[in-house]
């Protein structure tokens, strides 16, 4: 039986934490960014967990 590899796009934007979780960057940072205040792209700075929800999804992305 081959491996399964993941998926490059998901390594790259998907990281585990110590604790098994995913984290992930916030979406909508990229561009247009004159028209969003200071408060909304000051909290698309920060970093979030993925949805537990989702979270088993992502591992089969990533790990295989």
């Amino acid at each position: 039986m081959p491996k399964f590899k993941g998926k490059s796009g998901a390594k790259k934007r998907f990281a585990v934490t110590g604790s098994g979780r995913l984290k992930r960057e916030k979406a909508y940072r990229s561009h247009i960014l004159t028209k969003k205040t200071q408060k909304r792209k000051r909290n698309l700075r920060t970093g979030t967990l993925v949805d537990a929800t989702q979270e088993k999804q992502m591992k089969i992305l990533i790990l295989g």
